[in-house]
């Protein structure tokens, strides 16, 4: 008996031993993760991330992490951080790297010369690293009223387009509250922006539709959405109240959201853009996709 359980014993030890000799490497398991999550998702929304969310988080880590979500980009990223995207097979759907800041914009003649000396520069690396997206910003109004604005920032970034177009990289302008988080910016309505788009009359200037920012400024999102997507190249999304966690601690509910846009044919990205409160922070973004992913 006992020489018989021995025995037994043994052949379970090969057995194991076979089984170890034939096991991935860790490398190997995490691609099939990675893999796995990626084939999960349901491929109708473009999943990226703004990095300025996670800045404790080194882009090399996260950038693992990322992909392993099945995610495809990291966003708000200038050419430095480029190369690091590309190591990792990873877009960047709305790169960064032009300009002086939100509250120095195109609504103001006194920077056209500057702002069109660096998108001049910057364009031309973004087409050739790959992408097709730069983003740029209107400006507070400092008193200056809607329509003078507009004639202004349509008079800036009519310089511009001729670059834009040549490397077919299309500029696009951020609608940002100025209740809240930027007081005094001045495309803080999708009217206005539209409008801005209409004067500009070039394909290479569009608009970056902010949900958590037009909630606080206009609500009626999906709506809004659906009437105005031919003037619509980015998405980022955010939870309110208090741009964190997109799931039902806050008011807006994005399944219904992501299906709207996903329902007008929009092919371009969805860029998470919430501030984690949780400790997780992680955690917080793969529940953010999986509330997206429709």
């Amino acid at each position: 008996m006992a020489t018989s359980s021995r025995r037994s014993a043994l052949k379970k030890m090969a057995g194991t031993a076979a089984v170890f000799t034939t096991f991935p490497s860790l490398a190997q398991r995490m691609e099939a993760t990675e893999q796995a999550l990626g084939a999960a998702l349901k491929g109708r929304i473009k999943h990226s991330v703004c990095k300025w969310c996670y800045d404790k988080i080194p882009l090399d880590e996260f950038c693992k992490s990322v992909k392993a979500m099945g995610m495809h980009s990291v966003e708000l990223l200038g050419p430095d951080e480029w190369p690091v995207l590309k190591k990792h097979g990873l877009y960047c759907a709305m790169p960064q790297g032009a300009g002086l800041g939100i509250e120095k914009g195109f609504n103001d003649p006194q920077y056209h010369d500057q702002l069109v000396k660096s998108f001049e520069e910057v364009i031309p690396k973004v087409a050739a690293a790959g992408y097709n997206t730069i983003i740029c910003f209107s400006g507070n109004r400092n008193g200056m009223s809607d329509e003078q604005g507009l004639e202004n920032a349509a008079t800036g970034l009519k310089r511009l387009m001729s670059t834009a177009e040549k490397h077919k990289v299309t500029m696009v302008m951020e609608l940002l509250n100025s209740k809240v988080n930027h007081k005094d910016y001045m495309c803080d309505r999708t009217t206005w922006g539209v409008e801005l788009c209409k004067r500009v009359g070039s394909d290479r200037f569009r608009l970056l539709y902010d949900i958590y920012h037009m909630q606080i400024m206009e609500g009626d999102v999906i709506r809004t959405i659906k009437d105005n997507i031919q003037y619509i190249a980015h998405f980022h999304t955010g939870g309110v109240p208090g741009r964190n966690e997109i799931d039902n601690s806050q008011e807006l509910y994005y399944p219904a959201i992501m299906q709207a846009i996903a329902d007008t044919g929009y092919k371009g990205y969805v860029g998470q853009e919430f501030i984690p409160k949780r400790d997780d922070k992680l955690a917080s973004l793969k529940q953010g996709v999986q509330i997206c992913d429709v």
